[in-house]
């Protein structure tokens, strides 16, 4: 003889709402009674009783990414412009310091990359982290010295 139970395992009865008072979710359906929740096609979304919902007590982050670095950039030309105003002595060596400390880039920058727009007569002496292959060959022209960081 074959035992059914161990093949047929029994399923439990699927609750079905509003099919009268003895199923035991009958009348309300387990909605309770009138209000915004009792009728059909309402779905309070990210609700929280009044509470400041979490969506709102999480900080904005959008589209700028958290381990990005702010790298300045700077053209060749910006260079000789103020080499020319003097901000710059052509002796100096030119590096993330000294373009801060003249406001030719950002304080929050923590890298530099040099570009290749404009031109140059002088020769410099530059200490960056990036540099353009067009920008290098300008300054390669002038005789100036170019150190990437690493």
């Amino acid at each position: 003889m074959i035992n059914l139970s161990s093949t047929n395992p029994i399923k439990e009865k699927k609750i079905r709402p509003g099919r009268g008072i003895g199923s035991g979710k009958g009348k309300t359906s387990g909605r309770g009674h009138k209000g915004q929740k009792s009728r059909r096609g309402v779905a309070i979304k990210s609700f929280e009783g009044g509470q400041m919902p979490l969506y709102r007590r999480l900080p904005k982050r959008g589209f700028n990414s958290i381990k990005k670095i702010d790298i300045a950039k700077v053209n060749v030309g910006k260079i000789q412009f103020f080499i020319d105003k003097k901000k710059i002595k052509v002796n100096e060596k030119i590096n993330l310091n000294l373009l801060k400390k003249i406001s030719l880039i950002n304080q929050k920058s923590h890298k530099v990359k040099i570009l290749a727009n404009g031109d140059i007569k002088d020769k410099v002496d530059i200490e960056v982290d990036f540099i353009s292959k067009s920008a290098r060959e300008k300054l390669d022209k002038t005789g100036s010295t170019v150190k990437i960081l690493k």
